[in-house]
């Protein structure tokens, strides 16, 4: 029997015989010893004593070499090195239109834009979603807004309510994955507690606004004519010190700052989140000079706001050469949501605009530009939707784990080197709230649903070429730049929407029919009924919708003037008792309100004098 040969390097082949091995790794040499007490035994064992030998010294010799590091040219081995984790830059503006860049034909020159898209990938066939909350919550879970209780509107700044706790974001995620995490700009996601700003949901450093919007450049912020307050905060502190500077240029200031003294060597995930091009309207006057041509007030300051933008970028993309980061970086663009034509936005020549499901809506400007692109110079019209870079992020980053729960999509390989897109299907939303109470049901649902679907609710579906709409979607005109408010024509080469009275479906091929001029919802029943059935069935998946009230406590008259978390712990009563107590106050409190409306009035006053 043999015992142990090869720990101790000892063969016991019978009580009578020992063989014991004895390596020195040193020397690379093995020695071997026999120990015998019937050496005629042997005689008729040496032959397989003497195989046994030569296996135990080839077997050591083995060992020594696959151990043995040699200086020379002789056998060695080496560690296959991980590729590395490339830089993430994600630049969202606001309310950018469709026909607001310059590669779709615009009145708006942003060279700096254009020459970035130029150089990696354009993407054709891309959505957001109408608003801004929306489109935000979805690129920082992955997840449609009907999985995270976000489907109706916007987060307003008084509603104690913000990203769900139990769902990580992207941020989160990068971080653990090794990535140094930073965001500078517009938040627009909730800060009702200290755990919903950004450096509570994975940011390491945040410089920007909390609410929706606000002036560029004092920061004062209203949400209806009661409550206005300072929205400029450096990591969880206000800012004060800041006032003055223009948010665009105060922003990139930042991120240059960022780039400068990081270690391009530590992954870096940056989110630049502009307030440009949202109301109100303002811009360095050297920038409206550029745009004397426009003839329009509102389109020219708005041209001017993105002329500040398209000049910035072009400055943070400097700065990543010079400090080291653009070689291994990866720099994605993407408004938040279709321009909004009453302020100067254009989407020409598609259907609505901001807040709509029409594509003016929800069709966005987006480009990839990465030297790590494998094609360059091309357009993609893979179907991509915000939610996408999620997954798309995590699995650049090595740390997308599972693609169950989430919505998005890993579409690198389709961007990067024109693979099949694996998303063929957009469920844009679908908002239960938005249903008005006085709607028939049975026409709604038996007519117009095919008993299927309550089509009175608002909802919008993109699934191959086909695009199915319900309920009231939103204003659905087409609007070219000339027929803006205040310009030359105003209106009067508008293209009304018009559509019978109680209609709720409408069917479009978009792929043959971009600006949904051909409703072909009478047409074609059965590619309705399978669209509502899709409906239907998403639907199923959905949690409840939440929409709190507002909030008296949110007041920034009660914080110092400033937007800021006004709730603590959950379960803290003494914490609850004390502000039933302060609201009571408030309810009764006039001259507080008044003195809110003139402060929101003299903010507006103040806005008027920059055109």
């Amino acid at each position: 029997m043999i015992a142990a040969p090869f720990g101790s390097h000892t063969l016991q082949l019978s009580p009578d015989l020992r063989i014991v091995t004895k390596i020195s790794p040193g020397q690379n040499q093995t020695s071997v010893d026999i120990s015998c007490r019937a050496l005629l035994e042997m005689r008729e064992r040496i032959c397989s004593v003497f195989i046994l030998v030569i296996g135990v010294t080839l077997l050591c010799g083995l060992g020594c070499l696959g151990t043995h590091k040699s200086k020379d040219d002789g056998v060695h081995t080496e560690e296959v090195e991980r590729p590395r984790q490339p830089h993430l830059i994600f630049i969202m503006v606001d309310d950018q239109g469709f026909g607001d860049i310059g590669y779709h034909g615009s009145d708006i020159h942003t060279p700096v834009l254009d020459q970035l898209a130029a150089e990696g990938v354009k993407l054709e066939n891309y959505y957001v979603q109408p608003i801004c909350s929306p489109s935000r919550s979805q690129l920082m879970t992955g997840r449609y807004q009907i999985h995270t209780g976000l489907q109706h509107s916007i987060i307003r700044p008084r509603q104690p309510l913000c990203l769900p706790s139990d769902i990580p974001t992207l941020p989160e995620l990068l971080v653990e994955a090794g990535y140094t995490t930073h965001m500078v700009g517009k938040w627009h996601l909730g800060f009702c507690r200290p755990s919903c700003l950004p450096t509570g949901r994975g940011f390491q450093s945040f410089l920007g606004t909390l609410t929706g919007s606000g002036d560029h450049f004092s920061y004062q912020s209203c949400d209806g004519a009661e409550a206005c307050g300072f929205d400029l905060h450096d990591g969880e502190r206000p800012a004060w010190e800041m006032t003055g500077n223009y948010s665009t240029l105060l922003y990139i200031e930042r991120v240059k700052q960022i780039l400068q003294s990081h270690d391009p060597h530590t992954p870096l995930f940056l989110y630049l989140s502009l307030q440009a091009a949202h109301t109100p309207l303002q811009v360095p006057d050297h920038f409206l000079n550029h745009n004397d041509f426009q003839s329009n007030r509102l389109r020219r300051h708005y041209a001017g706001m993105l002329n500040c933008l398209d000049n910035s970028i072009g400055q943070v993309v400097q700065q990543l050469k010079s400090s080291g980061f653009y070689q291994n970086s990866i720099l994605i663009y993407s408004s938040d949501n279709g321009g909004q034509p009453l302020f100067g936005g254009s989407n020409w020549p598609l259907r609505g605009g901001k807040g709509t499901y029409w594509e003016g809506g929800i069709r966005a400007v987006g480009f990839v530009h990465s030297p790590l692109l494998k094609r360059k110079g091309v357009v993609s019209r893979a179907l991509i939707h915000v939610s996408d870079w999620y997954p798309t992020l995590l699995g650049l980053a090595g740390t997308l784990r599972t693609h169950i729960g989430l919505d998005g999509h890993n579409v690198w390989g389709s961007i990067s080197e024109g693979l099949p897109c694996p998303r063929t299907e957009i469920l844009f939303n679908i908002d239960p709230v938005s249903r008005k109470p006085g709607e028939p049901y049975h026409k709604a649902m038996v007519l117009n649903g095919f008993g299927i679907w309550d089509t009175a609710v608002r909802a919008a579906l993109r699934a191959g070429d086909w695009k199915l709409l319900t309920g009231n979607v939103g204003d659905g005109d087409w609007i070219p730049p000339q027929a803006l408010p205040g310009g030359p024509d105003r209106w009067q080469k508008l293209e009304k929407r018009r559509n019978e009275l109680g209609k709720s479906v409408w069917l479009f091929n978009v792929s043959s029919d971009p600006y949904e001029r051909t409703d072909l919802a009478e047409a074609r029943p059965e590619v309705v009924k399978h669209l509502l059935t899709r409906l239907a069935e998403y639907n199923q998946t959905a949690v409840m919708a939440r929409n709190p009230p507002d909030d008296p406590m949110a007041d920034p008259e009660l914080h110092g003037g400033v937007w800021t978390p006004w709730l603590g712990l959950e379960g803290d009563t003494e914490e609850d008792d004390g502000r039933r107590e302060r609201m009571m106050k408030i309810k009764h409190c006039k001259l507080c309100k008044l003195k809110a409306l003139f402060k929101k009035v003299g903010s507006r006053l103040q806005r008027n004098t920059l055109f």
